[in-house]
């Protein structure tokens, strides 16, 4: 199942004007349970900064977390890139229309992309599961980040993260994927691998967060897929599981998790 033709439908939709495209975020805050594990690390991390930063939003997507970066403080510096010019483009054309000018959106491969000392934060928030050489990307954020920056990285799990242990799935859900997922031991070694003096991972996507991610994200994405006459139907849908979601949600990331189709990891220069 491709997941990318979804996101350009919706892309159309919320495109349309300022508000629309700022209400898409406000959606996606609520409904992406990654949303609200990695907004909370970024809240702890951005406590203790009072100073200029510069951040790189690796693999920025949609712009959302450039979007809330960029909020918290407007003398931060924020560049984001993604491969996809299309997207590059729509992102500089709306935060061009909200006057949003400490962000910068660039096409850039992760792979080649380094900047030697630049920023003190960086972000990749599920990109890593579509990147083959991934260790290459995780020496370059190193070669990247100012002395004591840190990396924040948002990817499947090897627990079924792209839902590739469902009994009605032979392969990944997001048929983008080059891999189902890391085992923490696996991804902290390649970040210490790469020059990283700490790297730390916990499991996001525990039981509540599973179900959550059901009801909010697969469910819907798999009846888009079926039909379009299904976005009409949408709204009725999330009015129907919104509270339990928004319930379920609130358990995961509030819990500590033995296991869990998510991974929220931590790297410090």
């Amino acid at each position: 199942m491709q997941y990318d033709p979804i996101k350009k439908r919706l892309g159309t939709v919320f495109n349309k004007t300022p508000f629309l495209r700022i209400l898409f975020y406000r959606i996606l805050d609520i409904l992406l349970l990654r949303t609200w594990h990695v907004k909370k690390e970024i809240r702890k991390w951005a406590s203790t900064k009072k100073r200029n930063c510069r951040i790189l939003d690796a693999g920025s997507g949609f712009g959302q977390y450039s979007y809330y970066l960029s909020s918290l403080n407007r003398e931060w510096s924020v560049e984001a890139v993604d491969v996809k010019k299309e997207q590059i483009d729509d992102c500089n054309a709306f935060f061009a229309k909200i006057h949003r000018n400490n962000v910068l959106f660039s096409v850039a491969d992760l792979t080649n992309y380094v900047k030697p000392d630049t920023y003190d934060f960086i972000l990749s928030v599920d990109v890593m599961e579509h990147i083959l050489n991934d260790e290459q990307v995780f020496h370059n954020f190193y070669d990247s980040l100012t002395q004591d920056g840190m990396v924040l990285i948002s990817t499947p799990s090897d627990q079924g993260g792209s839902d590739v242990h469902d009994p009605d799935q032979e392969s990944s859900f997001i048929g983008e994927h080059v891999r189902d997922g890391y085992n923490i031991g696996e991804i902290c070694e390649k970040l210490r691998k790469a020059g990283f003096s700490k790297a730390e991972a916990y499991y996001a996507y525990g039981k509540p967060g599973q179900i959550a991610w059901r009801l909010a994200m697969k469910y819907p994405v798999l009846m888009l897929n079926l039909s379009r006459l299904f976005f009409i139907l949408l709204p009725f849908y999330y009015l129907i599981v919104c509270i339990p979601v928004l319930m379920l949600d609130r358990m995961d990331v509030q819990g500590k998790h033995k296991t869990g189709t998510g991974l929220i990891v931590k790297a410090f220069k």
